[in-house]
């Protein structure tokens, strides 16, 4: 599935998708993230991954 498609089905820009792919998203919304999930047929532990902020 292309970026495009993906961000079709979820509902929202090609620009987000690709803010959020790279890790530049400030947060990301709970909808946004679990449609996400049902259209990739995953979990969010699949895609998120704990970074602690360096001090």
């Amino acid at each position: 599935m292309s970026s495009k498609e993906l961000a079709e089905r979820v509902g929202i820009t090609p620009a987000n998708l690709s803010i959020l792919k790279t890790g530049k998203a400030h947060g990301v919304r709970f909808d946004t993230l679990s449609k996400i999930c049902e259209v990739l047929d995953c979990q969010p532990g699949d895609l998120l991954v704990y970074k602690k902020d360096e001090e």
